[in-house]
């Protein structure tokens, strides 16, 4: 039968893949035929129906026409990536899947740059009006690198909106001809970082594990270690050279490198220790200069745009993570992952995490589909049996949640960047890429995608038996994380199979580091605080000045200076408002920590009449000057955070759930 081509190949069925039926230089791209007693255009139709439309565009391979290379696999090696993808065909076709239609367009160039400007807290300097986003703060901190990126980016928005006969600013009225943009170098010479020896890995007590503990090395693998460098911007040290060599992927995780992390004396910060504001414009300055890194490499960051179309505002599957965390909120304020995920993760981890094939075994087919309706009718009346749950079926149930997200775990916004990854090499830089798309992520997205990734790393700690090493994890959770529900396959597609697999070992792998916000980043938003509170600060002075000429007190203002020059210098006031000792003044030298202070506020109230309070673990918080609010690294030096941080408050308390 003849069909047009269309740019799209319609999957109807998969063969068994094993070392007889599937030639060397085929592993990658399974033969397609008919499923026997179905139309190939009634297979055409169902997909259509179910197809999210992901854009073509993203498959394409970048600029700079890399390769992967699959020398180093054999035709076995992907057998279990397969295995999941027609596991997925056959529930879809069951029946089992009930999808919503989202359709998924690529943005046109003006629809496009209006988007990321908008996305970058950037629309103020081209719509020329007042607004809450810290345009021009942002603005004021980039670097030459990221200043160029913007200036590209509305140039191009520029035009387009004029082709339309938009009114809009002209590029040259936010970047006047023959100035220089403005250069921030953050942690360039900076006095606060020191360097670690080669011989040790950094590791914050309790709060980062070192990736060089945990990567299983053979006895024959070479111990590679890279240092990374949080404290100048990727886009400043990449170069479109580094990311031509062939990627070259080894099923072995022993082949991963083991990275080090240049330790700051400020510390290090992680996602959940800023607060809501600051980590809002974390994803400002992360898609900034995720662009920048992008053209630095020689990529073009593609991005889709949504359809709006109607989903499930109740039940479990099939409803947007927004909407359920919503939900389980009004009945567990504070939740930050879906209940029913939650679950899910801890049945399994209860039952099957030393079960051999866990995740891979697939559960049957018609129990999967039962359960699914009983927890739709009972899991919020607490009337669910999660006795009658089998190991195999929670795993079904997991995978197939993530699948139906009406909206990507990934997003659909940068789900082609996430598919971008697999066309860079080596892994530094590809991890590099991760780490400013993880900080992209909605809340509620990373939040969950934490969670699946902490269970596939306790699945991986049980290797020796449940048979199931990184390698396959990733190719099972591949599929899962990054095919479409009921998308037809097409031949790049599958040929980058092993990059999509290799993009989710590395997530699980370094999800540490992941989550961990770069030093540079810290500087970018304290930078932006301080531009914004200046500006308050003029605009206010401008209008008190007359009023305080009225009633201004030379005497008075003499009185308060000297009483500002009496507080030594060095010394702060940490406030711990659960402890029977509120606040205890405390000077600092060059050695002092936070884990110091903490340990001091807990031997002065060992014998206080709170003492059960302490059975709560407390930690130091910065508050105000020129940050919202930061949890501290417990090996965070605090007189190098007072002279970065003189106006802040020092606060002692449980961290926020």
């Amino acid at each position: 039968m003849e069909i047009k081509d269309s740019g799209r190949v319609i999957l109807t069925a998969y063969h068994s893949y094993t070392p007889s039926r599937i030639p060397m230089e085929q592993s990658f791209v399974p033969q397609l035929s008919p499923t026997p007693g179905h139309s190939p255009l009634n297979s055409k139709a169902r997909y259509q129906r179910m197809d999210r439309m992901i854009s073509q565009d993203s498959l394409h391979p970048p600029s700079f026409s890399r390769s992967v290379s699959q020398e180093s696999l054999d035709s076995t090696s992907m057998a279990d990536y397969w295995s999941e993808v027609k596991s997925i065909e056959e529930s879809a076709e069951n029946g089992q899947e009930e999808h919503a239609v989202l359709e998924v367009k690529s943005a046109d160039e003006g629809e496009m740059e209006e988007a990321w400007i908008q996305e970058a807290g950037l629309s103020t300097l081209v719509s020329g009006s007042l607004g809450e986003e810290p345009a021009e703060a942002l603005f004021s901190t980039l670097t030459r690198t990221q200043a160029a990126v913007v200036k590209k980016r509305i140039d191009n928005y520029t035009q387009t909106q004029r082709k339309k006969k938009h009114s809009v600013r002209d590029v040259r009225d936010i970047f006047a001809v023959g100035d220089s943009p403005p250069v921030f170098c953050p942690g360039a010479g900076s006095p606060n970082s020191i360097q670690l020896s080669s011989k040790l890995s950094f590791r914050a007590p309790g709060r980062l594990e070192s990736c060089a503990s945990d990567c299983k090395l053979s006895k024959d693998s070479p111990s590679l270690l890279e240092e990374l460098n949080f404290e100048v911007p990727y886009s400043e040290c990449a170069l479109r050279k580094d990311c031509r060599s062939i990627q070259r992927i080894k099923k072995d995780d022993a082949t991963l490198p083991k990275f080090l992390i240049r330790k700051a004396k400020l510390g290090l910060t992680i996602v959940g220790d800023l607060s809501k504001e600051d980590m809002k414009k974390i994803g400002y300055i992360s898609l900034i200069e995720l662009t920048a890194y992008f053209d630095a490499l020689g990529i073009e960051l593609k991005r889709n745009r949504t359809v709006k179309s109607k989903v499930r505002e109740c039940g479990l599957f099939g409803v947007p993570l927004t909407t359920l965390l919503e939900n389980d909120q009004k009945k567990f304020p504070g939740s930050k992952v879906p209940l029913i995920f939650k679950k899910l993760l801890s049945k399994l981890e209860q039952t099957g995490l030393q079960t051999e094939g866990i995740l891979r075994v697939p559960g049957s087919a018609s129990r999967v589909k039962n359960l699914r309706q009983e927890l739709e009718a009972k899991f919020y009346e607490d009337t669910f049996d999660w006795e009658q749950v089998r190991h195999n079926d929670a795993a079904g149930l997991l995978k197939m949640f993530i699948r139906e997200l009406p909206y990507p775990l990934l997003t659909v916004e940068y789900l082609p960047a996430f598919n971008a990854v697999e066309n860079i090499s080596p892994s530094k830089l590809q991890l590099q890429a991760l780490h400013l798309l993880i900080m992209l992520l909605p809340e509620p997205n990373r939040d969950t995608l934490k969670a699946f990734l902490e269970f596939l790393s306790k699945v991986v700690a049980n290797e020796e038996k449940n048979r199931m090493s990184l390698w396959n994890v990733s190719m099972i959770v591949a599929p899962n994380l990054f095919m479409c529900k009921g998308k037809t396959a097409n031949p790049q597609e599958m040929q980058g199979a092993a990059g999509a697999a290799h993009v989710v070992r590395l997530l699980v792998k370094y999800q540490d580091i992941l989550w961990t916000v770069p030093y540079f980043m810290i500087s970018h938003v304290r930078k932006m605080n301080e531009a914004a509170m200046n500006k308050k600060h003029q605009a206010s002075d401008k209008s008190k000045k007359k009023l305080l000429r009225t009633f201004w007190n030379p005497e008075r203002e003499k009185t308060e200076r000297s009483e500002l020059c009496d507080v030594p210098r060095g010394v702060i006031r940490v406030h711990a408002p659960q402890h029977a000792k509120v606040s205890m003044a405390i000077q600092l030298d060059n050695e002092t920590k936070a884990m110091d202070v903490i340990a001091r506020f807990d031997c002065e109230n060992s014998s206080g009449s709170l003492g059960s309070v302490r059975r709560q673990k407390q930690y130091l918080y910065e508050v105000g000057g020129n940050i919202g609010e930061r949890c501290l690294d417990p090996e965070t030096y605090l007189l190098d955070l007072y002279h970065v941080n003189p106006q802040c408050q020092w606060i002692l308390k449980p961290r926020t759930t």
